[in-house]
Formats: structure tokens, C-alpha cells, sequence
């Protein structure tokens, strides 16, 4: 396969790849503009950061996968992609540890000062008396707001810090996530506004989308008590920057920040923000999942993305459809030829009937299989007739879909 790779990759793994006869290409500096002139015949594009727009989608030849090395895929035409049967990949969960951590660290860091100390020294000043105010952190209420991957280890390490942590209830969740939720102890509540109304400190977990834009605005941080700590990790566009620095303006209130809504997509550039620069804000340049660890994690987890694909299987795609929109399932068992299918379809595209999904399995002893084909109409009995007509079919059934 010719895969590129538009950020920062490890090399080894890429050594890798290339041992198992892979074409690789790496170009840290591409950006959103630029990738759309060098996507080329790329079959597999790799991403971190960099943006991929319909332009680029548009410019690709031969690409049929798009991995982005991480969790979110906000910065991925994912509409753009299933439009063009190209399917969009993460590797969730990986990095959920590193971005714990760095959440962890905004809340103790705010709690003694310690940007302000360390500034306070480097200058040659001692302030003995100012650093000595803190509250600490024992028994302060923890509220997380998102409780998947990353919400669920900073729960952890709250907890370990003899902190209460509390989320919002919900009935979809699914098992593990409750098993873990109790043995973690978090304290579950009905609504958002239960949650934040009692907390000392807000921490942010959620997807950017068109859900959660603005989520934080001046209605929520209204409810938030006086004294009270944000701290954001997941994306900037989730908060209302205006509505922020007016709280920390206005009242006994602190953020500690990783993300920004319009921080640059280079590495490195001027970034003049009155929201990263307020005094009661400590901030970081988007690197919750920037760890040895992770990034290893995560490289990891885009090799197999990557192994899986060559042998034929999708993991972790984010653009399919949740369900195939099909009214019948009809059962076909054959005769493992070459042609039978092509038969099938020369009768199911003869009446109009689009194949949603299907799936062909060999029986062992390879002389017989059976294609399960989920149709967009009915199948009538004349069709079945016609489909057992066929010399190399054995039998042929259909059931509405349930």
C-alpha cells in the first residue's frame, strides 16, 4: 500500500511498514492547503492534526483509508469521505492516560499557584507569604463532563486523590462502562445543571460537533459557584472564550486550558489570545496526548488499523452507517465457483434491488458457500425461483429484515 503520512510519525513504526513492502511517504509540514496538492495516489493517509478537507478528498486518486492517529476527527471531512466510499479511522482510548494526566496537572497546578511561583523565582523573587494560600484538593467535588475514555481516567486518578467525582446519569451507557463506574465511585446525577451547580472544579470531555459548540457558555459558568475551576482539555470551540474571560473577569473563578478556539495549526506561530495570557488562567499548546507513551500507544493501534485493512477488515470506522438501510435479507447457498455471484447480481440489478451490505462465507472443505445480501426491496417468489434456476445455486431463501 502507499501510505502518507501528513504529521509527525514514529520512525521505527514506519520501518515497520516498510519491512512488510509498504510504500511510505512523511511530511510533518504539509497542511490543509498543501495536502490537498500532495495526496497524489496515496491508497492510506495518516494524520494527527493536519486538517483534511473535501479538497483533499476531491484531489485523491486511489485513497481508501484515512487514520487519524487519535481520538477526535473534527478536523476530517468525514462527509466528504463516505461521499467518496473512503473510510475514516481513530484509534480511540490511546491517548486517554496522557490527556488524564495533563487534566490532573491543570487542577493541582491552580490549586498552589505553581505557574506564578515558578515565574515568581525565575525572576528572582521569593514570596513565601502569597504561595503559602491553597486550598487543597482532598474531598473537593470533581465534575466530568464526558465520561468516556478520558473522563473515566481522570475519574481514576480524582478519586486517588481522595477528590468526590460526579458525572451526569445515563441510561445508553454501556456495561463495562457502569461496571467501571462503580468500582471507580463516581457519584451519578440527573442533570448538567445538578452537576456543575455543587462542583470545585469542571473538567471538559466531549467531542467537538455541533452539540457541543459553545457547551460552556455564560449560562453554564452562571452556574458554576464562585471559587469554582474549569479545566478544558478536549476542544477549544466546546467553550465560549468571550464568556470565559468575562467570569475570570468578574469573579472568584480559574481555568486551566489546553485547547483554544483559534489556536494556529502550525507548531509553532504568534498566538496573541487574551484568554491564554489572563493571569488566572494556567494554559498548555494543545499536547494532552503528547507522551512518549501515548504517541506509542496510539502508533500502535494505527499499525493494526493499517495490518487489518490489507487482510480486508474495517476497524474503528467512523463514517458507516450505524445501520444498512434494507428491507430484505435474502440467503443464497452455492456452489463456491467463479461467477455465481456475479449471476446473483445480474437478477437482483435486472429488478431494480441495490445490495445495502453483504457477506459471502466459504463452508470448510471450500465447495460450498452462502451469500447473506441485505436488498433495498422485496424478493418475490418469481426471484427466488430464478435464483435457484441458477445451475451453481443450491438454495435461496428470504426473510424481511428484522
Amino acid at each position: 500500500m502507499r501510505i502518507l503520512f501528513a504529521d509527525s510519525f514514529d520512525d521505527e513504526r514506519v520501518a515497520t511498514l516498510e519491512s512488510q513492502g509498504h510504500t511510505c511517504r512523511s511530511d510533518p509540514s504539509l497542511d490543509a492547503d498543501r495536502l490537498a496538492t500532495a495526496i497524489a495516489d496515496a491508497e492510506i493517509l495518516v494524520v494527527r492534526s493536519t486538517k483534511v478537507t473535501a479538497a483533499t478528498i476531491e484531489a485523491a486518486t486511489d485513497l481508501g483509508l484515512i487514520i487519524r492517529a487519535g481520538a477526535g476527527v473534527d478536523t476530517i471531512d468525514t462527509d466528504a469521505a463516505a461521499n467518496h466510499g473512503i473510510h475514516v479511522c481513530n484509534v480511540p482510548g490511546q491517548n486517554a492516560i496522557a490527556v488524564a494526566e495533563l487534566a490532573m496537572g491543570f487542577i493541582l497546578a491552580l490549586d498552589r499557584n505553581l505557574v506564578d511561583a515558578t515565574s515568581d523565582l525565575r525572576a528572582q523573587k521569593w514570596d513565601k507569604a502569597r504561595y503559602t494560600k491553597a486550598t487543597g484538593i482532598l474531598g473537593q467535588n470533581l465534575a466530568i463532563v464526558g465520561l468516556g475514555e478520558i473522563g473515566l481516567a481522570l475519574a481514576e486518578r480524582g478519586r486517588a486523590f481522595g477528590m468526590t467525582v460526579s458525572a451526569v446519569r445515563k441510561p445508553d451507557r454501556n456495561p463495562d462502562a457502569e461496571r467501571r463506574i462503580r468500582t471507580i465511585g463516581i457519584r451519578l446525577v440527573d442533570t448538567l445543571d445538578e452537576l456543575v451547580g455543587d462542583a470545585d472544579v469542571v473538567s471538559i470531555h466531549v467531542p467537538s460537533n455541533a452539540d457541543t459548540k459553545h457547551l460552556v457558555d455564560a449560562s453554564f459558568l452562571a452556574k458554576m459557584a464562585d471559587g469554582a475551576t474549569l479545566i478544558n482539555t478536549s476542544r477549544g470551540d466546546v467553550v465560549d472564550e468571550t464568556a470565559l474571560i468575562d467570569a475570570l473577569d468578574n469573579r472568584d473563578f480559574r481555568a486551566g486550558l489546553d485547547v483554544f478556539a483559534h489556536e494556529p495549526s502550525s507548531s509553532t506561530a504568534r498566538f496573541d489570545s487574551a484568554l491564554a495570557a489572563h493571569p488566572r488562567v494556567v494554559a498548555n499548546h494543545h499536547v494532552g496526548a503528547s507522551t512518549d507513551q501515548a504517541q506509542g500507544a496510539v502508533a500502535d493501534g494505527t499499525l493494526a488499523i493499517i495490518d487489518q485493512y490489507v487482510k480486508g477488515h474495517i476497524v474503528n470506522c467512523v463514517n458507516m452507517a450505524e445501520q444498512s438501510e434494507s428491507a430484505c435479507v435474502i440467503s443464497v447457498r452455492h456452489l463456491d465457483q467463479v461467477g455465481v455471484l456475479a449471476n446473483v447480481f445480474d437478477l437482483l440489478r435486472a429488478r431494480g434491488l441495490n445490495v445495502a451490505t453483504m457477506e459471502n462465507r466459504i463452508f470448510a472443505g471450500a465447495k460450498a458457500a452462502v451469500a447473506t445480501i441485505h436488498l433495498s426491496g422485496v424478493a418475490d417468489d418469481q426471484l427466488l425461483d430464478e435464483l435457484k434456476s441458477i445451475d451453481e445455486v443450491l438454495a435461496a431463501t428470504a426473510r424481511p429484515k428484522s
